[in-house]
């Protein structure tokens, strides 16, 4: 078995290992996942995730996979553009964010079809997508190269994957923001979630993404024929949209 390390936030972790040390994170915080959510981004989170569907531009009848989807955010809206005749798949390899997910979406009179399954081996065949979402997911995959790979490989030539993630702040902010990631973001987690460390992982793995421009050729490097980036709230958060040639 390989002794490859990787990174769990700022922690160095075999390869094998870090796949299981997140679920444990997201097993813990799933069920007040949204709640603190709307508190860690004062609900910017979700002007975030209405742009990504903007840009998204689904159609009636298209097919959407939305991977890491966890609570469903994302597949809500995408679904709704997808219309009836559409096809939006609700994805995670975490059973407790999924879990949430469905049961919301179920809660809203909204079924769509549910996989868990591993980003870096996707179920599906070749060309099956017209569009792929990833949002805040990235940065927790072990391999993301890899993953990123699969996801072209399942869009159509002509299909978009949209990742939306954590990236790097403007200069003059990062103080602030270090401050607020490390000082306040675990205390929220100890009041609200009642968990402090999964909290403090989350703020160091966002400082182990890659930057906008590493990120915008990886998805070169992983087969996309175009990458685009969008820099959101000083670039605390960024939308990359890939297009397969």
């Amino acid at each position: 078995m390989s002794d490859k390390q990787t990174h769990f936030g700022f922690e160095s972790v075999a390869e094998r290992d870090k796949a299981r040390k997140v679920a444990e994170v997201f097993h813990s915080v799933a069920q007040r996942y949204d709640v603190m959510n709307d508190l860690m981004s004062l609900g910017l989170h979700r002007i975030w995730k209405r742009f990504t569907a903007l840009q998204a531009a689904v159609r009636p009848g298209m097919r959407v996979l939305d991977i890491a989807g966890g609570t469903g955010d994302i597949s809500r809206l995408l679904a709704k553009d997808a219309g009836p005749t559409g096809e939006v798949w609700l994805t995670d390899i975490n059973g407790s964010m999924l879990g949430v997910g469905r049961d919301r979406l179920l809660d809203e009179g909204l079924a769509l079809p549910v996989a868990q399954c591993d980003a870096e081996h996707l179920p599906f065949p070749d060309g099956y997508f017209d569009l792929v979402s990833v949002a805040f997911g990235l940065r927790n995959m072990t391999h993301k190269d890899v993953a990123l790979q699969e996801m072209c490989r399942v869009l159509k030539p002509g299909g978009k994957l949209l990742v939306l993630e954590f990236s790097k702040v403007w200069k003059p902010l990062a103080p602030a923001y270090d401050a607020y990631s490390f000082g306040l973001l675990p205390r929220l987690g100890q009041l609200v979630a009642k968990d402090a460390a999964s909290y403090k992982y989350l703020a160091e793995s966002i400082r182990m993404h890659p930057d906008q421009e590493t990120l915008k050729q990886m998805m070169l490097d992983a087969g996309f024929g175009k990458v685009d980036y969008f820099n959101l709230t000083a670039g605390v958060v960024a939308l990359h949209v890939g297009v397969k040639f």
